[in-house]
């Protein structure tokens, strides 16, 4: 037998990329419902004024389809809350033509010619990485798919069959309402939640206050501080919180100040929660050289996959913990997330997006779940979840 003959055989090379457009009706808005002030706009987006931060009404998203030669389908989701037509023209216009013929088996590589595209073009961050994220998800799904192998294996192995969710967010209007939503999550089995401090209107220590008294001292309490705060407010406050047994803080100042970060991180005596926003190592790195935070937050909507594991990597090699975030998505990001951190060590959670991940079971057919406070890893190969009829009578234009 010859060498070429005992040689690994290509799978299913890429013959198409196609991205669209999710938009899925919400009848109250992310984050609750709107404050004094707050309104939708003509564009169908709100402006939450405890953040400054612009959402959705709508929830919205982008999948990635890519087909390979054989017919065979790998599925991608990215971050798309906002001008998701931006994502779709980078992924139809700059990166669809490119992988055409590449070979899914090489993901990690796929991700690295792909960035490199737009290495003097403000490549570092927002859409394109966004895009790029979309596609990357997509690739290792086609790969896990063609070699009958989840993604968290095709990662090197899988250590957890479930991850402890943190409940995140309590959307509702008065703050005895949010204390009451919380025991619920309680009786129902978890064990953390995180509140948002850019709706806490009776303020944020009055509420970390009455959740501790509403839940108990077992249950472990986070915030989000939405970069709201400069330095020294933000230490004066988390230690104002720290009495009641805060887990940790997340995102006290903006999201560029890495000086303030440190500041913070160095001035409390609870962990500094990071990173929803990065999208490579390249923004961990300097911020871990820093000492900015004790938990990292990556995001599988920004990052992909390839940046996932990378930075889950990094995060081992600084002896930190990773709890993943998780935003808008229609479950084949979520699904992607429990996927790569299934094969990461230290991962005391992994966030729960209740309002969103619960109803957007309906759209994706897998065993991926959540109940009495753990996830399911969704099993079968690739991400182990595929989209189904409900979700893509909410796409635009999917043939």
């Amino acid at each position: 037998m010859t060498r070429s003959d005992t040689s690994p055989q290509p799978l299913d090379r890429i013959a198409k990329v196609e991205s669209f457009i999710v938009s899925i009706p919400r009848e109250v808005p992310y984050l609750g419902p709107l404050r004094d002030g707050e309104f939708i706009n003509e564009k169908g987006y709100l402006i939450r004024k405890g953040n400054r931060s612009i959402y959705p009404a709508s929830d919205m998203s982008v999948l990635v389809k890519i087909t390979g030669e054989s017919g065979r389908i790998g599925w991608g989701e990215t971050y798309g809350i906002a001008a998701p037509e931006a994502v779709t023209a980078i992924i139809d216009n700059l990166l669809a033509p490119v992988l055409v013929g590449r070979c899914p088996s090489e993901a990690m590589v796929i991700w690295e010619d792909l960035y490199d595209l737009m290495r003097v073009r403000g490549f570092f961050g927002g859409y394109y990485v966004d895009a790029l994220a979309g596609v990357d998800i997509a690739v290792w799904d086609l790969y896990g798919k063609g070699a009958n192998l989840s993604v968290a294996q095709l990662l090197g192995g899988a250590r957890h069959r479930t991850l402890p969710a943190y409940v995140s967010g309590l959307p509702r209007a008065t703050l005895q309402e949010r204390c009451d939503l919380a025991q619920e999550w309680v009786a129902k089995g978890y064990r953390a939640i995180k509140f948002a401090a850019a709706v806490s209107d009776e303020g944020i220590v009055a509420e970390m206050a009455a959740l501790r008294e509403a839940v108990g001292a077992e249950v472990d309490l986070m915030v989000d501080l939405h970069w709201k705060f400069e330095a020294s407010e933000a230490i004066r406050l988390i230690r104002r919180l720290e009495p009641y047994n805060l887990y940790f803080a997340e995102a006290p100042c903006q999201a560029e100040d890495i000086e303030g970060q440190a500041r913070v991180a160095a001035g409390i005596g609870v962990p500094l929660a990071l990173g929803e926003e990065w999208r490579t190592v390249y923004e961990v790195r300097p911020r871990l050289m820093a000492a900015t935070c004790g938990i990292l937050q990556p995001e599988i909507g920004h990052t992909g996959i390839t940046q996932f594991a990378r930075i889950g990597q990094m995060a081992q090699a600084f002896h930190k913990k990773l709890i993943p975030h998780a935003s808008i998505s229609m479950g084949l990001f979520m699904a992607a997330s429990l996927q790569a951190t299934a094969a990461l060590q230290r991962v005391p959670y992994h966030e729960y997006q209740h309002s969103i991940f619960d109803r957007n079971l309906d759209f994706t057919d897998g065993d991926m779940g959540c109940e009495a406070g753990h996830y399911r890893i969704p099993t079968g190969p690739g991400l182990g979840v595929e989209p189904n009829d409900a979700l893509l009578q909410h796409v635009r234009g999917l043939s």
